[in-house]
């Protein structure tokens, strides 16, 4: 639990730290990660838990209840239908990389006031290449194991696409 979703979602803070006021939304949060882990990091940041399951979602909130976080809200809704933006988009790898860009490029936010332009970061395993070939000019790809020393990791990388008009 802790290597697999904790500090694997840890891994963002690796590469960004959320300024105070900053709105993240998590797109298919499933138990909360990557968002409650980042949530008990950056107390003074937002964040917004979105998953299409009913069930995850009761597991978060009782989950964001029981640690006293008061920067989660968490829905039982598809990102599809939102219209508000946000800072950054967070994920574990919900689906292919340009499926996930399609779905969500239109929720960021388009003025960055952090360190990182706002943007997507993409928590994503295994082989992608092919997935990540029309972007390759457009993204930076950390890789996890250069943060952490855990076998888990070895084949782990976080993308990061900045707001695109």
């Amino acid at each position: 639990m802790n290597v697999h979703h904790v500090l694997h979602s840890l891994a963002i803070a690796k590469v960004i730290s959320f300024k105070a006021g900053t709105k993240v939304l998590d797109v298919g949060t499933g138990g909360g990660f990557p968002g409650i882990p980042l949530a008990i990091m950056f107390p003074e940041v937002d964040f917004f838990l979105v998953d299409s399951i009913g069930k995850k979602i009761k597991v978060v909130e009782g989950v964001a209840g029981a640690l006293g976080l008061k920067n989660v809200i968490a829905r039982q809704l598809r990102v599809e239908t939102m219209k508000e933006k946000f800072d950054f988009i967070v994920s574990r790898a919900v689906t292919a990389f340009p499926a996930f860009v399609a779905l969500t490029r239109k929720r960021i936010r388009e003025n960055s006031f952090n360190d990182l332009s706002n943007g997507i970061l993409y928590l994503k395993g295994g082989d992608f290449e092919e997935e990540i070939r029309d972007f390759k000019d457009k993204i930076s790809v950390y890789n996890i194991p250069d943060f952490f020393e855990e076998e888990f990791f070895e084949t782990k990388k976080l993308i990061y696409m900045k707001f695109l008009k």
